[in-house]
């Protein structure tokens, strides 16, 4: 555990509320525009903006998309060009403020769909509530966890694995006591392009920016 608390120390990353705030307010958009682009809750986006909640890895992607940036914006992660991965030689990186330590598996070369990451989840971490395009497969390396998928609640041991679309409501949380370790996997675009969608580029660069005061979800 000490281990783990020292690699996040040496990861720490600036805030993100501020930077989502700033960006937001950049492109004159509200928080319930970057919620329903981004597949979050109005409630949970205020608070993150607030610094009073992190986001898991899955839902900065979501969040960088429907800003128009990437995720360098964010956080500085490790850039993997080789297809191969030592497991003692990979760096892990973690979203500012938040317990959970990501170890990036997937290369970048052209045409890549998938994403990839093992997720080192200390006892106590839980997940925000996200649904997003794409598909995810978790497989549980060490540990336990609890899957939350639609209204149905998961738990989920070494060597279980879960396949399901990621348009489906999910949350996932470690009440075990215990560190536990998965392998995810999924086509959500974490540090690939920019793709944000057409209608949203479209508002986005059309969008006249509102008189101070005016925003009733920009609280």
């Amino acid at each position: 555990m000490a281990n783990q608390t020292a690699i996040a120390m040496e990861f720490t990353q600036p805030r993100v509320g501020a930077l989502i705030r700033a960006r937001r307010r950049q492109l004159h958009m509200t928080l319930q525009e970057i919620c329903e682009a981004a597949g979050i809750s109005m409630g949970y986006l205020s608070q993150v903006e607030r610094d009073q909640a992190t986001p898991s890895l899955g839902t900065l992607a979501q969040i960088a998309r429907s800003l128009d940036v990437g995720m360098d914006y964010f956080i500085s992660t490790p850039s993997i060009e080789d297809s191969l991965t030592r497991a003692g030689d990979r760096q892990k990186f973690s979203v500012d403020g938040s317990s959970i330590l990501y170890e990036r598996i997937a290369a970048d070369f052209a045409g890549n769909i998938l994403s990839s990451f093992v997720l080192n989840i200390p006892p106590g971490y839980k997940s925000e509530t996200v649904s997003h395009e794409g598909e995810e497969i978790l497989y549980v390396l060490e540990g336990t966890i609890n899957q939350r998928l639609d209204e149905e609640d998961i738990v989920m041991n070494v060597g279980d694995s879960l396949h399901f679309r990621g348009n489906r409501p999910h949350a996932w949380w470690n009440d075990s006591g215990e560190p536990a370790k998965v392998l995810w996997t999924g086509t959500l675009p974490l540090f690939r392009g920019r793709t944000a969608t057409a209608d949203l580029t479209v508002k986005t660069k059309n969008k006249t920016p509102k008189k101070p005061g005016k925003e009733e979800n920009d609280r």
